[in-house]
């Protein structure tokens, strides 16, 4: 059974909230504009950070005075911040890859049922998730967060609802300022490293016991609900699992946790890293994603017949997985690094097989019982932005459903022996997405035009970097 801590309540915290009238007293998030207002005077917020995932996943936006967020005050950012490379530099004009020619601007419209506060700031701060619009308030298709909603839209108008339950990887290390240094895990309460080898530790989890109260307060302040934490077989590798739930408010929930856990960890002295591969011989960190479907009128789960055994749809859906999520894998394993974790002999599957409760396979079936029946996708990296990884893995379960997709037979056995099944590597990736008209038409053309841009442009940088395997085998010998 997983470690599971229980949630602290901050000394004075009850009685702070009383004070404050009841229609604003939820922690996270508001219905209107004057309930806004309320919220942010009755906890003497002084600043708003109005903030969006760009094609990274990485927090963008504008801090502002709260007198002028609740003014009419118009938020824009630069069309060319979603075609940046996570380096920052801009790629050349390639495929379908192109800039906007004026650079115009995009609005940010806050979604205030994501309005909560900042707890690591000194100062009274909170923030809000923004929605991204053009100048003129029309659909922009390619920033994630809209990727999603165009995804959801989807299932809408099929009358079903997708139900998402993510799983977070991460490993702390000690904090380094020179990146050819390896990196290596902190030291604990005890004053020594931490071993591998730690699965569902509770004494591993103990080491960092004060870094994951604040983990856990932080999470609190802002209304984030953590179901489990455990410990990962890596060194320092740590597991946070969320509760089920609708997709939009489980990636901005994951959007949120990565930013709580890296302050958490800043303020102990250490670094928490979602990178796929951070260190060499140890497992990588994954983002499973458990997803059912159930119909909007009645929340019963479509892959579930009435008798309680697998529905059509729920194979579907597997077909659609096995068919379309190789094809998407570069949005699920963003980076170079992403691959370093699909490799044979570790404990990612490097496969496109399902089965039941086999965790060798990609797409595993938990135990569960008719109402809960779920496919977990196992091949996401935690280097993913939550919204794009959601968004692939949703779609390829979509287009399953709608074109009758059928699976193969459950893998009984290990399925992660012999070849891989998956694109090896990040430019085969963009190319297979690229090649692949089902995807155009659930994600667009134009946001598949631009991640295959950038995505080229964060390979060539990669590429101008010489690593040290190149210097140990090649310096001397060729």
């Amino acid at each position: 059974m997983p470690a599971k801590k229980t949630m602290l309540r901050p000394h004075g915290a009850a009685s702070k909230k009383a004070s404050i009238p009841p229609d604003i007293q939820s922690t996270r998030g508001v219905k209107t504009w004057k309930d806004a207002t309320a919220w942010l005077r009755a906890r003497g917020i002084e600043d708003i950070e109005c903030i969006t995932p760009d094609l990274a996943g990485v927090p963008r936006g504008k801090m502002m005075p709260t007198s002028k967020f609740t003014g009419d005050t118009s938020l824009a950012l630069p069309s060319a911040l979603y075609r940046h490379t996570i380096s920052g530099e801009y790629p050349e004009e390639s495929g379908q890859f192109r800039y906007e020619p004026r650079d115009s601007d995009l609005k940010l419209v806050p979604d205030l049922s994501t309005l909560s506060v900042v707890p690591w700031e000194t100062d009274p701060t909170a923030q809000v998730i923004c929605d991204v619009v053009g100048s003129n308030g029309e659909q922009v298709s390619y920033t994630p967060r809209n990727v999603l909603k165009n995804v959801m839209r989807l299932y809408e108008e099929k009358g079903w609802r997708p139900v998402v339950a993510p799983e977070i990887e991460f490993y702390l290390v000690a904090m380094n300022d020179d990146p050819d240094y390896p990196l290596h895990p902190p030291k604990g309460r005890s004053g020594r490293s931490i071993l591998g080898g730690q699965g569902y530790s509770i004494a591993g989890i103990n080491e960092f016991d004060e870094l994951i109260d604040d983990i856990y307060h932080f999470s609190e302040k802002q209304g984030l609900e953590i179901d489990t934490l455990i410990h990962e077989e890596g060194p320092a590798q740590l597991e946070i699992n969320l509760r089920h739930g609708d997709p939009i408010e489980l990636a901005d929930q994951v959007f949120l946790f990565k930013r709580t856990i890296r302050e958490a960890a800043l303020k102990h002295g250490i670094y928490a890293t979602f990178m796929a591969k951070p260190m060499q011989g140890q497992p990588g960190s994954a983002m499973h994603i458990h997803q059912s479907v159930v119909h909007m009128d009645t929340g019963k789960n479509i892959f579930s017949n009435p008798d309680g055994s697998a529905s059509k749809e729920f194979f579907h859906f597997i077909g659609g997985m096995q068919a379309f999520v190789p094809k998407a894998l570069v949005m699920m394993a963003p980076y170079v690094n992403s691959y370093r974790r699909l490799t044979p002999d570790m404990s990612a599957p490097v496969n496109n097989a399902w089965g039941y409760d086999n965790r060798t396979t990609a797409f595993r079936v938990p135990v569960s019982n008719a109402a809960a029946r779920r496919v977990e996708n196992r091949l996401p990296s935690s280097d993913a932005n939550p919204y794009l990884a959601l968004a692939a893995s949703l779609a390829a379960g979509y287009l399953g459903i709608v074109r009758g997709a059928e699976p193969t037979e459950a893998s009984e056995g290990t399925a992660n022996e012999g070849s891989v099944e998956l694109p090896r590597g990040l430019l085969e990736a963009v190319s297979v997405m690229e090649s692949e008209p089902a995807l155009a038409e659930v994600l667009g053309d134009e946001f598949i035009g631009l991640y295959a841009g950038v995505k080229r442009g964060e390979f060539e940088t990669f590429m101008q970097v010489i690593s040290p395997w190149e210097r140990e085998f090649l310096l001397l010998n060729v």
